[in-house]
């Protein structure tokens, strides 16, 4: 009796599928046994990224800078044994010559591009904040003090698999922007960075690890639809407004209501708020004893992220409006006021809270 094969496809309509073991030689042992090596790899590697200092500025050295063939350098070499084995086998001599060329070849290569890397210094600038579930952009300049140029030089995100690549003109310099993503609003190390190339030939990967010490502010995602912002408060000392700035005069203004006369709304702010859907009138004078106030209390009832996500959009809007606004939050309140330094303290409050 001919045996049975082994291929459920390739067994024909009789054969059924082969049984699941179970068993210590079955798949889920072998799947476990992957998982676990996996989570012991995962560990390693935190552990020895763990060890490495914390710098925004780094010279790679041969200490901090690492080499290792790659899959095309590693077909190389077994092409070099092959063709060492055939020569010596068969006496021929531009077998050895072409041998000894191509690994002398691969062993300048090696040295190149190691010292491709090797010297280079890096500075990593103060990241500018981000909002959650955007990518936060982090500009790294490349110094070469060297009389050569360096080519084919990619940095990105540990891990990430995405590079950014540049050259490097003999004694100069160039800036490198990296994507790194945003996810989760507060203060946040940056993850850390990798550099790699593998010029000339592509035989070798030489990369290093660096990781930063600045940190990362990540305001919280502003909700998309927000409802218009809340009704002015009365001033305690019973006089003033909620104030829009714009040629050194100072206006009552609210968001735009339908209904309201042509003549009250504030054209000088239109063409900057109707892209996004806005416009502001301005406030009769009975109204316009009131002060904004963007309060925690105003979200009662809703998740704290869903409420940050709201007083962010509130935030953005008041200031594309150009309003004076205050921000109160259960630890602290910022008084009214406006401008880009008072947006970003208010987004700042809003991303530690």
């Amino acid at each position: 009796m001919a045996a049975q094969p082994l291929d459920a496809a390739s067994s024909g309509p009789a054969a059924g599928p082969l049984p699941r073991r179970d068993g210590p030689l079955g798949g889920q042992r072998t799947t476990r046994s992957g998982e676990r090596g996996g989570f012991v790899r995962q560990r390693f590697r935190r552990w020895w990224q763990s060890r490495l200092p914390l710098r925004d500025s780094l010279v790679l050295t041969q200490r901090n800078v690492y080499i290792l063939p790659t899959r095309p350098g590693f077909m190389l070499a077994a092409t070099l044994l092959v063709l060492l084995v055939a020569s010596i086998n068969y006496q021929l001599n531009l077998g050895y010559l072409l041998t000894f060329l191509l690994a002398g070849s691969a062993v300048v290569g090696m040295h190149v591009c190691h010292g491709t890397l090797r010297g280079l210094a890096m500075h990593l600038a103060p990241p500018e904040p981000a909002f959650a579930g955007s990518a936060a952009m982090l500009t790294v300049t490349l110094t070469n003090e060297k009389r050569r140029a360096r080519h084919g030089i990619g940095l990105g995100v540990h891990g990430s698999g995405h590079f950014a690549w540049t050259d490097i003109p003999a004694q100069g310099s160039a800036t490198v922007q990296i994507a790194s993503e945003a996810a989760k609003r507060g203060l946040h190390l940056l993850p850390p960075l990798t550099a790699e190339t593998r010029f000339p030939l592509g035989t070798f990967r030489v990369w290093t690890i660096w990781r930063p010490a600045a940190q990362l502010l990540v305001y919280p995602q502003a909700e998309q639809r927000p409802p218009p912002l809340p009704p002015g408060e009365p001033r305690a000392s019973g006089s003033g407004d909620v104030r829009v700035r714009s040629s050194g005069e100072f206006d009552g203004v609210r968001a735009y209501r339908r209904g309201d006369p042509l003549k009250l709304v504030v054209w000088k702010k239109a063409a900057k708020t109707l892209e996004h859907g806005e416009l502001v009138s301005r406030d009769s004078e009975q109204a316009q004893r009131h002060e904004l106030w963007l309060d925690w209390q105003a979200t009662a009832g809703m998740e704290t992220e869903a409420r940050l996500a709201r007083l962010c959009a509130w935030v953005l809007q008041a200031d594309r409006l150009g309003l004076d606004y205050g921000l109160r939050l259960p630890a602290v309140a910022i008084q009214p006021g406006g401008g880009e330094a008072h947006k970003r303290r208010c987004l700042e409050m809003l991303a530690l809270q």
